[in-house]
């Protein structure tokens, strides 16, 4: 795991976006999976009012759907293979998330229980703040996973497994029914749309090497990555997290996709503050990220319903990255972590985001996190990189002086034990006194532009 020491930004693909106009090119082939489901009032679980349709989706609640993929579609897809996402307004006007999975369920079973199956994530977005009565009604979302394509074609998964497609989508339409016309005693919250689209079919593979770590739990139960309840935390107070997993065979190249969104809308709660996550495997750290985009303005136009987080005018992006760790309207990151070559047998994960209050012992972060190894070849290099070149940094020591060198401007300067522990804060640039740490430490510093760079540094 030595390689893992150089703490690289470059290991992680972020390859989620909002579809563009232009995303189904001529040569782009659709595979419709869902098409206008109507969600309901999430609190009503299993009383569904659709539970009795007879259209090949099995309703687990009535924010929990799933349809098996058939043969013909998994046959159908090619190397080249995005995910998009439609969903319309219906009597929810507030944000909300949403995610789809792949559950793992025995051939030929005609049901199957969520919580004792295996399953992952593949994609989460919250909702914007909708009226029903407003255009744009629908908003789009799409995921570019190529680096599934592979998976959802196996053919030795495939003869063990058939696959399942969920969406899950969680709603309440108590607020629409009293502030959004033609809601009053309504309880569909959203119509959902969903389609693979991908290239000429590319046929079976074999050897890919798949190990569900962890699956985000619902809102309504919640205790997902938090410092307050046993279960959410290694250590009560801290906001960190342990998830171990077994690697049956040694393979090739391997990676981990990771999603996580920072809840709690209290005053004060996580989802208003920015914080940095530390991502460690196998006891080395190998990524550090603060969540949130450079501007929630261009999913303005899908936030129909008047709402307190986008207000009545555009904000700069200093005031988006002040407090917005998600855009209503927006995809949530799937952040790839490449691990090269990887070896059979025990492993862990450790998430911590040391500088998590979790005010009023409300919120948490809801991760998904699985391990997709490959027996032969190399995935994909064609995924969107964010790299350390955007932002030129030099961290140098001059006897008990750490000095900071960049031509952006800098905004903060923290320094982190190994374990995430911070030991130092300072908003400027100016040379930190290192005199009393020793060891291997984090030094995270933080542009104005929003980006950040950390680089390892032993004292």
């Amino acid at each position: 795991m030595k390689k893992y020491l150089l703490f690289l930004l470059a290991l992680i693909g972020i390859n989620a976006s909002v579809i563009a106009d232009d995303a189904n090119t001529s040569d782009s082939i659709p595979v419709r999976i869902y098409d206008s489901v109507i969600f309901y009032d999430g609190y009503r679980m299993k009383d569904n009012p659709d539970s009795l349709l007879n259209d090949g989706t099995l309703r687990h609640s009535c924010s929990l759907y799933s349809r098996r993929l058939t043969e013909e579609q998994l046959d159908a897809l090619g190397e080249k293979l995005d995910l998009n996402v439609y969903v319309e307004a219906c009597c929810d006007n507030y944000d909300r998330i949403g995610n789809i999975n792949i559950a793992f369920v025995g051939k030929g079973a005609e049901s199957y229980v969520p919580e004792e199956t295996e399953r992952i994530e593949i994609g989460r977005f919250i909702t914007p703040f909708m009226n029903k009565n407003r255009e744009p009604k629908v908003v789009p979302y799409n995921y570019q996973i190529n680096y599934l394509s592979g998976l959802l074609r196996d053919q030795d998964l495939r003869a063990k497994y058939d696959l399942w497609l969920e969406f899950e989508l969680f709603g309440v339409p108590y607020a629409a029914n009293k502030q959004v016309k033609g809601c009053a005693d309504r309880s569909d919250v959203f119509a959902g749309t969903l389609e693979f689209v991908t290239n000429q079919p590319a046929g079976a593979t074999q050897g890919n090497v798949l190990v569900p770590i962890v699956m985000k739990k619902p809102e309504y139960i919640g205790s997902n990555l938090n410092n307050y309840k046993e279960e959410a935390t290694d250590t009560i107070g801290k906001t960190v997290k342990t998830y171990t997993f077994n690697v049956p065979e040694t393979v090739a190249d391997a990676q981990l996709v990771l999603i996580t969104s920072n809840h709690g809308a209290n005053d004060g709660g996580e989802e208003y503050n920015r914080r940095k996550h530390f991502v460690y495997v196998d006891g080395e750290l190998i990524l550090t990220y603060i969540p949130g985009r450079t501007s929630c303005e261009p999913f303005r136009k899908y936030n129909t319903q008047t709402n307190f987080i986008y207000g009545y005018s555009a904000m700069t992006d200093r005031e988006w990255q002040s407090f917005s760790n998600w855009c209503p309207g927006d995809v949530i990151d799937n952040r790839i972590i490449s691990l090269g070559a990887y070896e059979a047998g025990n492993h862990e994960v450790m998430i911590t985001v040391p500088d998590a209050k979790f005010v009023g012992k409300q919120g948490d972060i809801p991760v998904s996190l699985y391990f997709h190894g490959l027996k032969d070849g190399k995935f994909e290099s064609g995924i969107k990189d964010v790299t350390v070149s955007a932002a030129p940094l030099s961290i140098d020591k001059n006897g008990a002086y750490l000095m900071i060198g960049s031509e952006k401007d800098v905004v903060s300067v923290e320094v982190y034990t190994i374990d995430a522990d911070m030991v130092h804060r300072q908003w400027n640039r100016n040379p930190i006194d290192v005199s009393s740490f020793s060891g291997v430490h984090v030094v995270c510093v933080e542009f104005a532009d929003g980006s950040m760079v950390s680089k390892k540094i032993m004292l």
